[in-house]
């Protein structure tokens, strides 16, 4: 499986490095791309976007509005995804998110939280996720899942 995440503008330096360095950890049959695609200038950004979809792709829209997963549950997806032998295709969207149109093409829309991030820094969350989805899969020590219940009491 081929995972491409298709973003929105040129971002720092420090970005193309977070996104790297977690795109880089995965394994070559899940390997993940980065597609940045310019500003619209007669286009919106969702539909600069949207037309990067190709036909063998799975649309995973990332809006704060969309399901928030735990990383099991990303990496049950993940997990999914592979079986159904299909590509993804990894939306973030620009300043102005997704509209009616991301929502009605794509397979899921996830949320990674209810805060508001930077869409730059929303690159490197996302590599950083499905590296950790990755890691849940196989077995591997980088992921530490917290005790149930332990995400909301404190101390």
């Amino acid at each position: 499986m081929k995972t491409r995440l298709v973003a929105v503008g040129k971002a720092p330096a420090w970005v193309d490095e977070g996104f790297s360095e977690y795109a880089s950890r995965l394994p070559r049959d899940c390997s993940m791309e980065l597609k940045v695609v310019a500003p619209g200038r007669n286009q919106s950004d969702e539909q600069r976007l949207l037309a990067e979809v190709r036909r063998d792709e799975t649309a995973i829209v990332f809006d704060a509005r969309g399901k928030s997963l735990t990383s099991a549950q990303l990496a049950e997806a993940l997990a999914d995804w592979r079986m159904a032998g299909r590509n993804l295709a990894l939306l973030i969207g620009g300043a102005e998110g997704f509209g009616a149109e991301a929502w009605r093409r794509a397979h899921q829309v996830i949320s990674l939280s209810h805060l508001t991030f930077p869409h730059q820094l929303t690159r490197v969350i996302v590599a950083e996720q499905f590296y950790r989805a990755w890691t849940i899969l196989a077995g591997h020590p980088y992921h530490r899942a917290a005790p149930a219940g332990d995400h909301t009491d404190g101390p």
